[in-house]
């Protein structure tokens, strides 16, 4: 049943953006609020979220608030569909931009009596939608069919999209780093994003970095959710000065970034999260293309394999082949100069 079928689009009428849910993609996203809030500079944007995702909200400038709704991946949930769209009639909103292709994330703006639904047709989804764009394979990257769904149908993209910004303040990671008590001495951090979506993306020298780092006087802080916390575990073994401060909470990897005098990441959420709020990042790419995955922000160092492994980009979360190459094949000691060079200690090469 369409609950709210008399709302129309109008100048000021807020719109809903339905991002991606997995971090590094939500991150992304903000490109679209950006665009959006240059082409309508009077309607608000809100931004449909998981609790997952929530507090990356708070830092993202040109949002007005967050739609938390934690929908079941692997099925529809009707009743739970039916509950979110009587909340996002009751916002009047004139728009949704549905980002994601499948056919549940468009129900709940149908569901609302949204005026305006735009996406690509994805599984089927004609009626869910009424602006329904085509030609979504021919965009090689994320970003290009994010962005192209905030633009007017058939519009030329911008030769540059506009990058994601997170804007922590100083204070909240000054007052993060008193409740945890991590001390500021001085000494440099480097944050470490060991997951990954899949074994593949994951690097294989972390621990041996860690090692280096800290005899060299630095700080080691080991970020994630707790299931990384293994990894962090063994990161730590042969680092003790390395702090695992793997959370349930994406907020404390937030603050812990602010603080961070570097970040050495896998392809993964958190590069990023870190590339986004100026923390310069390292990104290790083994089995993806940075060209296609990498953040839009600037990072300090995008780091390959430098030996021929004519198997990647496979884009692949296991390595088919069982090698591991791509990413078994960068030594800490590729790594370790880029660091030096991102905390000021060493000279960019010529």
């Amino acid at each position: 049943m369409n609950v709210n079928s008399t709302i129309v689009t109008a100048e000021d009428s807020p719109i809903l953006l339905v991002p991606y849910m997995w971090i590094g993609d939500f991150v992304r996203c903000h490109s679209v609020v950006k665009l959006l809030r240059g082409r309508y500079p009077r309607r608000p944007v809100d931004v449909l979220t998981t609790t997952l995702c929530a507090p990356l909200l708070d830092y993202m400038p040109g949002v007005r608030k967050g739609i938390v709704w934690d929908l079941p991946r692997g099925r529809l949930a009707l009743r739970q569909q039916r509950a979110l769209a009587a909340g996002l009639a009751a916002q009047h909103y004139g728009s949704a931009l549905v980002m994601p292709r499948t056919w549940k994330s468009a129900l709940a703006p149908w569901l609302a009596g949204i005026a305006e639904r735009t996406g690509f047709s994805g599984e089927a989804r004609f009626g869910l939608l009424n602006d329904i764009r085509f030609g979504e394979k021919k965009l090689p990257r994320m970003i290009d069919r994010c962005g192209a769904l905030a633009l007017p149908k058939g519009e030329t993209p911008p030769a540059e999209w506009p990058k994601p910004e997170l804007n922590v303040p100083a204070q909240d990671a000054r007052e993060w780093r008193a409740k945890h008590g991590l001390q500021d001495d001085g000494r440099p951090v480097v944050a470490f994003a060991p997951g990954a979506v899949g074994p593949s993306k994951r690097w294989t020298y972390f621990a041996e970095l860690a090692r280096a780092l800290t005899a060299e006087g630095l700080s080691v802080w080991v970020l994630g959710s707790p299931a990384e916390a293994p990894l962090a575990a063994a990161i730590a073994a042969p680092a003790p000065a390395a702090r695992d401060l793997t959370s349930p909470d994406l907020r404390n990897a937030i603050l812990a970034l602010k603080c961070a005098s570097a970040c050495v990441s896998n392809d993964s959420g958190l590069v990023h999260v870190a590339a986004a709020m100026g923390t310069p990042t390292i990104g290790i790419f083994g089995p993806t293309s940075p060209w296609h995955w990498a953040p839009l922000n600037p990072l300090a160092a995008v780091i390959e394999t430098l030996t021929d492994v004519p198997c990647r980009p496979c884009h692949k979360p296991t390595c088919r082949l069982l090698h591991h190459r791509c990413m078994r094949d960068i030594p800490a000691a590729q790594v370790l100069p880029a660091v030096r060079r991102a905390i000021g200690r060493m000279a960019a090469p010529a």
